[in-house]
C-alpha cells in the first residue's frame, strides 16, 4: 500500500473510540456473522494456544475466546491496544470462566514468538493487514514447528495464490513454499461491505492445516526457497534460463524439468528438484 500523509490517515467509523490508520492497513471487521465463521476455520484440537494478529476492536477476538483458548492478541495500533486492555474485557472476557486473556504491543513481523510461546505450539488467527499479509505468511513457514494451523483473512487474490494449484497463473512463490509445509484451504469469499473503512477489493479466508511430513523434506527450507524465488523472478522463463545464476551441471539441466515454466512445476517437483541440487 501507499504511504499516506500522518494527519490524514484515520478512519473515524468506529464507535469504540478507535480509528483505522490507512498506514497500518487497518480495516475493522464489522460483521459478526462473518467473524464467527472465521474463527470456526481452526480446529482447536491438539494445541491450546492461540495467536491473534491485528485484533483492531475484537470482532474476531471475542469468538475466539469463546473457544476455551489461551488467547494472545498482538496489535501494533496504541488506540487499539488502549481498548482491547480496558474496554475489551469488561465486555467480553468476563463471560468466559477460566479464560487466559492478553494483549502485546508489538510488530508481528518483528516480534520474538518464542518470547511468548517458549517452545509450546499455538495456531494463529486474524484479520489481516493487506500490506503485511505476505510476510506473515512467510514467518509462520519460518516457524512452522510451532504452528500447526493457521487461518485468516487476506485479500481475496492473496488467498487465492497462497491457495493456488501448479498450472493456474496465480501459482507462484507463495503458494509453492506454504503448501510444501501446509495444506491449504480457500474458504469463502467477503465482500468489502464487512468492514469500517470498505476495502476496494474482495477479501478471501483461508485455513492452512500442517502437514504430517511437514519436518520430513528432503530438502532444506532455505534451498527451496532459494530455488522458487529464482524460478518465478523469471516465470516466463524455463527453469533453464532462470536458475542459470545456480551454475548447475549441465547433465541436470538437461532434464526434462528445466524446459518447464514454474507455473506448470508442482510443490512436490519443486521440492525434488531443490534436494537434487542441494546435494551437489
Amino acid at each position: 500500500m501507499a504511504k499516506y500523509n500522518k494527519h490524514k490517515s484515520a478512519h473515524k467509523g468506529s464507535d469504540k473510540g478507535v480509528t483505522a490508520k490507512k498506514h497500518l492497513g487497518q480495516h475493522f471487521l464489522k460483521d459478526e456473522d462473518v467473524a464467527q465463521r472465521i474463527a470456526d476455520v481452526l480446529s482447536y484440537d491438539g494445541y491450546d494456544q492461540i495467536l491473534e494478529i491485528g485484533p483492531g476492536t475484537g470482532v474476531l477476538t471475542k469468538h475466539v475466546i469463546r473457544k476455551n483458548m489461551k488467547v494472545t492478541a498482538l496489535e501494533l495500533d496504541s488506540e487499539s491496544v488502549i481498548y482491547l486492555k480496558h474496554s475489551f474485557p469488561l465486555e467480553h472476557v468476563k463471560i468466559v470462566n477460566n479464560q487466559t486473556f492478553q494483549v502485546i504491543e508489538a510488530d508481528f513481523l518483528k516480534k520474538d514468538l518464542k518470547e511468548i510461546y517458549g517452545e509450546q505450539s499455538f495456531a494463529i488467527i486474524g484479520n489481516f493487514p493487506y500490506n503485511i499479509s505476505t510476510q506473515i505468511v512467510f514467518k509462520t513457514i519460518e516457524n512452522r514447528e510451532q504452528i500447526p494451523e493457521f487461518g485468516g483473512m487476506f485479500q481475496k487474490e492473496v488467498a487465492q495464490r497462497i491457495c493456488a494449484s501448479h498450472g493456474s497463473k496465480t501459482y507462484g512463490i507463495l503458494s509453492v513454499l506454504a503448501q510444501a509445509y501446509y495444506e491449504a484451504d480457500y474458504v469463502f469469499t467477503v465482500g468489502p461491505e464487512v468492514f469500517d473503512p470498505p476495502p476496494r477489493v474482495d477479501s478471501g479466508v483461508l485455513f492452512l492445516k500442517r502437514r504430517d511430513n511437514y519436518d520430513n523434506l528432503t530438502c532444506s527450507y532455505s534451498i527451496l526457497r532459494q530455488v522458487v524465488k529464482l524460478a518465478f523472478q523469471q516465470r516466463r522463463k524455463t527453469l533453464r534460463n532462470s536458475l542459470k545464476t545456480l551454475n548447475l551441471p549441465d547433465e541436470m539441466r538437461e532434464k526434462d524439468i528445466f524446459s518447464l515454466r514454474p507455473e506448470q512445476i508442482s510443490v512436490d517437483a519443486f521440492v525434488e528438484l531443490a534436494t537434487e541440487i542441494e546435494k551437489l
